[in-house]
C-alpha cells in the first residue's frame, strides 16, 4: 500500500502523503498543495474534504456504524444515560461513579440563569420561531459571562463546560414555556439531568410534577442518539467559528443557527409537516407512497433514507423501539401518528423502498415521539440542539486544544475580469 499520492501537473510531479485513521480511513494530506503547485481544490459542500483529524465520533455510512469514542451507539443507548455520554464525548472516557456525581453536582450549582435574561425573552413575540429565540438567548449568555475561556487551564475549561450544560436546558425549557404561554420554571436538584429537563419543560403551575419512566427513558435515548454525528453542517460551523478564537457560547450560538435549516436539524419538523399535509388531503398513505415512487411527482417523502447512511440508520433501529413503547404507554389517539405508522409499515414492506434502502431514519421516529410528548412541531429542532450540545462542546474543545488554524476556505473566482470604472452619466 502506497503511503503517498503523486500529482502530475505541467510536466512536474508532486508527492502528497497519505494520512490513515485508526479505522483505516485514508486521506490525502494537501496542506502544501497551493504553495507547491499553485493549485487549489474545488469541493462544493466539502463532501470529499476532511477538515480535521478528530478522535470523537466514528461514522461508517455504508455499514451503518456510529460510535462515540469507540463505544457503539447501540451499547451506549442501552446502558448509559445522557450525562454519562456527554462526559464521554467531552472528556474522552466514561466517568466513574465519583466523577459522574461531581459532574452532575457541579452542573446543578450552575443551573441558575440571570433574571435579566427573562427580559430578553420577553422581547420576543409568541410567534417567534423557537430556534431563533434559543440562538439569541445562547448568544446573550456571553453578556452575563463575559470572560473568555482560558483553554490552557483545565479548570477554566471544565467550569465553562459545566456552565453551559447547566444553563442550556433552562433556556430550552423557557423557550417552550414562552411558546405555550406558561410561567418560566427552574429545575429540581433532586431529579436526574434528563428528568429535570422534562420537569422544567412540562410542569404546570397548578399541578404536581409526575414522572413517567418510559417517557424519560425515551427522551434520554433521543438525546444520546443526537449527541454527535461527526463533521456535519452545525458541528463544522461550531469548529470554524471557534477557530477564530470566538468563545464557546458564541460558537454554540452559530451552531444552533446552522442546525435550524430544514436540510439539517429541521428534518424532523419537516416530517411532521408532511404528515399533517397528508392528513389534510384525506390521510391516504398508499397514495403518497405512489407519489414518492413517481419520478415526475415533486412530492418528497421526508424521514426516509439518509444523506450519510446507505443502509439502515443505526439510531433509527434504537429509537423505533422507544417510539413504540411511548405510543403504547401513553395510549394516544392521534390520526397523524396513525399515518406515520402506516407509512412506516408500507416502507418496510415495499420492495421499491427496501431495495433502495429507504428506511425510516432517526428524524422520522424522533418527530413521532416529540409529538406524542406534546412538544410543538417548531420545538423539534430545539430538542435536537439540546441533544447535540455535548457533541458541539466536545468538538469545540478538541479544536481549541489541538490549536487548529483559523478556517479559511479558498475559491475559484468566476466573475468579471478587470474593467475600468464608468461615470454614472456615461453608463
Amino acid at each position: 500500500m502506497s503511503d503517498k499520492v503523486t500529482l502530475e501537473f505541467n510536466g512536474n510531479k508532486y508527492d502528497f502523503p497519505i494520512v490513515e485513521g485508526t479505522e483505516k480511513e485514508q486521506a490525502i494530506d494537501i496542506k502544501t498543495l497551493r504553495s507547491a503547485t499553485g493549485l487549489t481544490t474545488i469541493d462544493p459542500g466539502y463532501k470529499n474534504t476532511g477538515s480535521c483529524e478528530s478522535a470523537i465520533t466514528f461514522l461508517d455510512g455504508e455499514k451503518g456504524i456510529l460510535r462515540y469514542r469507540g463505544y457503539s451507539i447501540e451499547e451506549l443507548a442501552e446502558k448509559a444515560d445522557f450525562l454519562e455520554v456527554a462526559y464521554l464525548l467531552i472528556f474522552g472516557e466514561l466517568p466513574n461513579t465519583d466523577q459522574l456525581a461531581k459532574f452532575h453536582a457541579d452542573i446543578k450549582k450552575e443551573s441558575h440563569v440571570d433574571e435579566e435574561m427573562k427580559k430578553i425573552l420577553d422581547g420576543f413575540p409568541k410567534s417567534a420561531h423557537p430556534m431563533g429565540v434559543l440562538s439569541s438567548l445562547t448568544s446573550a449568555l456571553i453578556a452575563f459571562n463575559p470572560s473568555s475561556v482560558n483553554v490552557t487551564s483545565e479548570n477554566d475549561m471544565y467550569h465553562a463546560i459545566v456552565r453551559i450544560l447547566a444553563k442550556f436546558p433552562v433556556l430550552v425549557a423557557w423557550t417552550l414555556r414562552k411558546k405555550k404561554g406558561l410561567p418560566l420554571d427552574y429545575g429540581d436538584d433532586s431529579l436526574g439531568y434528563v428528568e429535570n429537563i422534562h420537569k422544567m419543560m412540562f410542569k404546570r403551575p397548578s399541578e404536581d410534577y409526575k414522572s413517567n419512566k418510559i417517557v424519560i427513558d425515551a427522551l434520554d435515548k433521543l438525546l444520546i442518539l443526537h449527541a454527535d454525528h461527526e463533521q456535519n453542517c452545525s458541528t463544522s460551523t461550531v469548529r470554524i467559528v471557534g477557530s477564530s478564537h470566538a468563545g464557546l457560547f458564541a460558537s454554540l450560538s452559530a451552531g444552533i443557527s446552522a442546525l435550524w435549516g430544514p436540510l439539517h436539524g429541521g428534518a424532523n419538523q419537516a416530517v411532521l409537516e408532511m404528515l399533517e399535509a397528508i392528513e389534510a388531503d384525506g390521510g391516504d398513505t398508499k397514495k403518497y407512497m405512489a407519489k414518492a415512487k413517481d419520478k415526475n411527482d415533486p412530492f418528497r417523502l421526508m424521514g426516509f433514507g439518509h444523506r450519510v447512511y446507505k443502509n439502515f440508520d443505526p439510531r433509527a433501529k434504537i429509537i423505533k423501539v422507544a417510539a413504540d413503547e411511548v405510543l403504547n404507554d401513553l395510549g394516544i389517539d392521534d390520526p397523524i401518528l396513525d399515518i406515520a405508522k402506516g407509512l412506516e409499515k408500507e416502507a418496510l414492506e415495499d420492495p421499491y423502498f427496501v431495495d433502495r434502502k429507504l428506511y425510516p431514519n432517526v428524524d422520522f421516529y424522533s418527530g413521532i415521539i416529540y409529538r406524542a410528548l406534546g412538544i410543538p412541531t417548531e420545538m423539534f429542532t430545539v430538542m435536537f440542539a439540546l441533544g447535540r450540545l455535548p457533541g458541539w462542546i466536545a468538538q469545540w474543545r478538541e479544536m481549541r486544544l489541538n490549536n487548529e488554524p483559523i478556517g479559511r476556505p479558498r475559491q475559484v473566482y468566476v466573475g468579471e475580469n478587470h474593467r475600468s470604472f464608468v461615470e454614472v452619466n456615461k453608463r
